[in-house]
């Protein structure tokens, strides 16, 4: 059988149609309604349009599906029918500028794009084996990380911070000044009002015509929520098939490992370590992995977690640490010192340094995270006047360049800071170069 003729088998599935006999919180069960987990039904309803639904699992001879919306209207014997065995996303050029939600759909009040392609929500990562090594500089426009941590084309970072701390600002700086070719922008479980202030604020409507950005909001079904990344990520490896090189922001797996947990829950699965149940740990890999570089292009991924409490143990944050190809803290306490952006230079990392940066800027990027570490451990005796100038030279030295350091590390939104610049001035500042 023909490539299209799989395809086409998949999309066109043959008619199956069942019955609702019952619903379980958030959840729909199903009798004769034999279809594969991850295929799409409709259900009518006492009144208005039929609800769609995900197969989620199988239980006591029923089919368990989870709503794309509010289950009103539903009631014991309506019919529910089969309408794919496979989700597909249409896609194309014409993405780029428009905002759509998990299903695809627009959602910026614009007529729907013409859009050719066809591609899967949920793709199988590439092949370990086959992936190119990571050599080479993705310019982020953010001086702090291009300085200190800097990122390679095709790594994948996370950006770890509590509420308020400023990582909505530090993405909407990565994603305006960025020299990727395409940002694909996934905000996942935020406030309703947060969209069009991030557009306005931080993206900019430079940013907004190379970007595609997919919203789930806090009070969309969790299905939606956990949707909606996988969307980012398909769409993403979309354009890096086309040879592009795309940067994709996820705000924040967390929010979308919570949302797994309601459908892992709901589905019947026995909660794990902290309330999780087992799914969310499979799914956060999966979705991570298919980040990277290829033969054809590369995705750079920056993904936020949300820390409760800013606890650096919290388990989705521990979780997803691990998976990273690096991480970036922002420190509760410098943004409450006005410092912008908050990153903590002591506790952030990028693990592909040593592969992408010159020996010249590995020198000073270490030099310079060493003299804030001696600036940070007697930090104490400074403030209160208790150090002695002249008792330790390297403690010396420490507060003469803090000033400078924290010149360096910290930028205004709307300052763009260029690559070339950024490399020029951290070896001047450290190695007088």
């Amino acid at each position: 059988m023909s490539n299209l003729e799989d395809h086409i088998r998949t999309i066109m599935p043959s008619r199956i149609v069942g019955t609702i006999v019952e619903t379980h919180g958030l959840t729909i069960s199903a009798a004769d309604f034999p279809s594969p987990v991850g295929s799409i039904a409709e259900i009518d309803r006492f009144y208005g349009t039929p609800l769609t639904a995900e197969v989620i699992g199988f239980k006591d001879g029923l089919t368990i599906l989870y709503p794309h919306s509010n289950i009103t209207g539903v009631q014991r014997g309506n019919r529910i029918r089969l309408t794919k065995t496979l989700p597909w996303l249409r896609v194309g050029e014409n993405l780029l500028g428009r905002i759509i939600n998990a299903e695809g759909k627009p959602v910026d009040n614009l007529p729907m794009p013409i859009l050719n392609d066809r591609i899967l929500f949920d793709n199988t990562p590439p092949n370990a084996a086959s992936r190119p090594r990571i050599d080479s500089i993705l310019s982020t426009g953010v001086r702090a990380i291009d300085g200190m941590f800097s990122c390679g084309l095709g790594q994948r970072l996370g950006i770890f911070a509590g509420s308020g701390v400023g990582k909505t600002v530090t993405l909407g700086m990565i994603a305006r000044y960025t020299d990727a070719d395409i940002v694909v922008i996934g905000l996942i479980g935020e406030r309703g009002r947060e969209l069009m202030d991030f557009i306005t604020d931080e993206l900019g409507e430079e940013g907004l015509k190379k970007s595609v950005i997919v919203i789930a909001t806090s009070e969309e079904q969790a299905l939606m929520r956990v949707r909606a990344p996988l969307t980012a990520m398909a769409i993403a490896e979309y354009f890096r098939d086309q040879g592009k090189n795309v940067l994709v922001m996820m705000d924040s797996l967390t929010r979308m490992a919570m949302a797994q947990r309601e459908i892992g829950l709901a589905a019947g699965e026995p909660p794990a370590t902290k309330g999780y149940p087992p799914s969310v740990f499979a799914m956060l890999p999966k979705l991570v992995e298919r980040a990277g570089r290829s033969a054809k292009g590369t995705i750079t991924a920056f993904f936020t977690v949300l820390v409760e409490g800013d606890d650096r143990g919290d388990i989705i944050g521990d979780t997803v640490r691990g998976l990273l190809d690096g991480h970036i803290w922002l420190s509760r306490k410098l943004t409450s010192r006005g410092h912008y952006p908050s990153i903590d230079p002591i506790e952030s990392i990028s693990r592909l340094m040593p592969s992408i940066c010159d020996s010249d800027h590995l020198k000073a990027a270490r030099a310079m995270r060493r003299l804030l570490a001696v600036y940070m451990d007697n930090e104490d005796l400074i403030s209160i006047g208790a150090y002695q100038s002249g008792s330790n030279p390297e403690i010396d030295h420490a507060i003469k360049m803090k000033p400078h350091i924290d010149k360096f590390l910290q930028q205004d939104r709307a300052e763009h800071a260029m690559l070339n610049d950024t490399l020029e001035r951290i070896k001047k500042l450290m190695l007088g170069a």
